[in-house]
């Protein structure tokens, strides 16, 4: 048998990362290729995620095998890297993918990756008529993807861990220095770390975009949320707090109003370069000045957590987790399936086809927001402190919070009092 037939009748599987590391992408990585290597299967990975099959580049692999991945299970990062490139945005390049996937002889793709990542991946099977099948595995530390409420993505529960430990030690901070840190979490679409983070760790308040129930957000209104907070706690001798902020918010923000602030860069086109904005900055600025007015004074300090969580080692749960995953992946697909996101639902694979993820309206994955109308979240409320309506029915917590205000009864009922109704 020549060297090209026998290549052939391996039926090679392609493993590869797409978007931003999760604790776990190696666990995945592992599992599949011992599994597929098991089933008598050759394993490449696929350096970079899309971008140089969509550039028609076959060279960007590596072969693994059991004993290169046989201990990668609980490292950080991907031992095969990954970006952000997305086939989707220019016209032609999904069917390059598919073509330059052909050519390296793919006859099983395994993608890891979030909602852009999976949605490529439907386009491939789509695109590919059969001729590979495929199978997405989801990760994000932003747990927005369209699982069941009770399932995690992979890499959440690690990110979550290690964000709970950093807002652990600044809440020590804030309490022996007198101040307040905004920090602001990771979670573009979504508020689930933000809030995960928050009422693990007993920080002060979670501020998540899902709580505003509208698709614009004044910026007033988030200022309000964390000021009435510094101001409840004022009103209780305590001078210090920490505060998380879902990223998320700054998506609703409007462009008008971005637009009038002197600090953001705006594109070619005349609209605000929302990743330029530094969100914690912004509200910090916003609510010191506020308090400054009225001769209130706050030490703030704005703080980012996010790229210190993507690439922290797995803790246990997503260790094993991603090799439950990575196994069910290489099930599914021996078992001459195709089109499906992997899921664990009590400790069984369930497949989730791209068609019941994407929806109809947009042709994008699905994003899960944060349910507002559980008792989870009804929980973390709770043991927040934030203006709530009970502060505006007593007349003495009024007077209480008035004085820490430097404000008179009326005007602050007048200025916070509308935070009662949501």
């Amino acid at each position: 048998m020549s060297e090209q037939n026998h290549k052939r009748s391996q039926d090679i599987l392609a493993v590869l990362v797409g978007g931003g590391p999760a604790p776990g992408i190696n666990g995945v990585i592992s599992a599949v290729t011992i599994e597929a290597n098991n089933q008598g299967k050759e394993v490449k990975g696929i350096l970079d995620g899309y971008k140089w099959l969509a550039k028609g580049d076959s060279s960007h692999t590596v072969p693994l095998t059991i004993e290169d991945v046989s201990r990668i299970h609980s490292d950080g990062g991907s031992i095969i890297r990954t970006s952000r490139h997305n086939p989707l945005k220019v016209s032609g390049e999904i069917a390059t993918v598919v073509k330059t996937l052909l050519e390296l002889d793919v006859k099983y793709l395994v993608t890891i990756g979030g909602d852009d990542t999976a949605y490529a991946a439907s386009r491939i099977e789509r695109e590919a008529f059969g001729r590979i099948k495929v199978a997405h595995v989801p990760k994000t530390i932003d747990n927005d993807l369209p699982l069941p409420a009770y399932v995690s993505t992979f890499g959440f529960q690690t990110a979550r861990h290690v964000g709970v430990e950093l807002a652990q030690s600044l809440m020590e901070d804030a309490k022996t220095t007198n101040r307040w840190y905004v920090l602001v979490s990771m979670g573009r679409k979504s508020g689930h770390l933000a809030l995960g983070i928050a009422t693990a760790a007993g920080a002060t308040l979670a501020v998540i975009a899902e709580e505003f129930h509208k698709s614009v957000i004044p910026i007033h209104e988030v200022c309000d949320v964390l000021e009435g907070a510094i101001i409840k706690r004022l009103a209780m001798g305590r001078q210090y707090g920490v505060a998380v902020l879902a990223e998320g918010l700054i998506e609703h923000f409007s462009s008008e109003e971005l637009g009038e602030l002197d600090d953001v860069e705006l594109d070619d086109y005349g609209n605000p370069r929302l990743s330029e904005i530094q969100l914690g900055r912004l509200i910090k600025n916003k609510v010191k000045d506020s308090l400054a007015s009225r001769d209130v004074s706050m030490r703030l300090v704005a703080k980012d957590i996010g790229y210190e969580l993507r690439c922290a080692q797995p803790i246990p749960f997503d260790i094993d987790y991603t090799r439950n995953l990575g196994y069910g992946a290489i099930k599914f697909l021996m078992g001459g399936n195709s089109g499906a996101i992997v899921s664990i639902q009590a400790g069984r694979l369930v497949p989730i086809y791209f068609d019941e993820i994407i929806d109809p309206i947009t042709g994008k994955t699905r994003v899960r927001m944060v349910d507002i109308n559980t008792e989870s979240y009804e929980v973390a409320r709770k043991y927040m402190i934030r203006l709530e309506e009970e502060d505006f029915q007593n007349p003495a917590k009024v007077k209480s919070l008035a004085e820490a205000a430097h404000m008179t009864e009326e005007a602050f009922v007048e200025r916070f009092g509308y935070m009662a109704k949501r």
